[in-house]
Order: C-alpha cells, then sequence, then structure tokens
C-alpha cells in the first residue's frame, strides 16, 4: 500500500473505535507516557492539541502543567510550510484555524526556539518498527524534525504499527514508539 491508501485505512480504523475503547486505549497512552523516561527527563515538552479523531492530549498536557513542565504546542506557518512551538499555559490562548485546528495564537513571547525542546510528542496514522511514520500528509514535522536534536515519541496503539512503510528521503523517524502495550526505539 502507498501512503494515502494507508493514510485512509488507518482514518477508517480510527473512526470505527467506539468511545469505551478510544478512552480505554487514552489511560493507558497517557499512563505509560507519564512514566516513561523520555517524560521524567524532560522540561520543556511539545506536542499537539489533538483533534477528535486522535488520541487525546488534553490529560497529558494538564499532567505536564501540574508537574511544572513547560508546554509547547505547533502552530502552522503554511506560506512557509514550517511549524512554530508557543508556550501554552491555558485552552484560552488558542484559536481555531483552518480544517478545524486548534493552534496557539502567535505571541512572539511565547515563542519557542526548538533548540530549548527537549521532547516532542509527534503526531502520526501509521508506524513502522524503524520509527518511520505515515502522518495526515503535509509534511510539516518531518521537515520540523530535519534539524532537530531534542528526542521524538509518539503514542499510539498496537494496532496503528506495521512491519514496513514506504519511506522517501526527506522522512524522518521518530527516536521512540509508545503503544498501550510496550515501548521500543
Amino acid at each position: 500500500m502507498n501512503k494515502s491508501e494507508l493514510r485512509k485505512l488507518m482514518i477508517s480504523m480510527l473512526r470505527r473505535l467506539n468511545e469505551i475503547e478510544k478512552l480505554e486505549t487514552e489511560k493507558q497512552l497517557t499512563k505509560r507516557l507519564l512514566s516513561s523516561e523520555q517524560w521524567a527527563k524532560a522540561d520543556v515538552i511539545g506536542i499537539t492539541i489533538s483533534q477528535p479523531l486522535e488520541w487525546s492530549t488534553k490529560p497529558i498536557i494538564e499532567a505536564g502543567w501540574k508537574q511544572g513542565k513547560t508546554i509547547v504546542v505547533p502552530r502552522c506557518v503554511p506560506k512557509e510550510k514550517k511549524l512554530q512551538f508557543y508556550k501554552f499555559t491555558s485552552y484560552d490562548e488558542l484559536e481555531v484555524v483552518y480544517y478545524n485546528l486548534k493552534e496557539p495564537i502567535a505571541d512572539p513571547t511565547k515563542y519557542t526556539p526548538k533548540e530549548l525542546i527537549d521532547l516532542i510528542v509527534v503526531p502520526g496514522l501509521v508506524f513502522d518498527y524503524s520509527g518511520y511514520r505515515v502522518g495526515f500528509g503535509a509534511g510539516y514535522y518531518d521537515r520540523f524534525l530535519a534539524d532537530y536534536t531534542g528526542t521524538t515519541i509518539s503514542i499510539i496503539s498496537e494496532f496503528q504499527l506495521a512491519n514496513k512503510l514506504p519511506v522517501e528521503s526527506f522522512d524522518i523517524p521518530v527516536d521512540h514508539i509508545l503503544t498501550d502495550m510496550r515501548t521500543f526505539k
């Protein structure tokens, strides 16, 4: 299957999850991430504001705040096809942009350069055992991660794993994959 077909298949599978299955998986993923070595070592954590189709990041963000971690969330810059991360301390700091995404309101005082981000929780739909991923297809994360030197991790269900994905020269694998059952590099 090519990336487009894999993307469609996984979106279909995620949409078929019932609310109980989704909530149970989210609880496991949150618990496992918050008890991970990568989380413990990180002071500044980059994470998306999840969409309904994705695993909820809200409990992760709120746990980070309670633990005194700095949470930064991405904002897309479509003209340049890049991501910029901003310090995030309240859901009041979000605005709804294209495709109904929630992003931080751009504020120069809250902009966080990638060199200051210790850990990024990278979203995606399908992953292989080498850390390569199929995301939503815009390539924002691959461009951002090309020269990122911190740690990356993704949280997924076991059913989002594939043995091998089609890989292109610009694809950047994540360092760690955490599923509802295990963690691996």
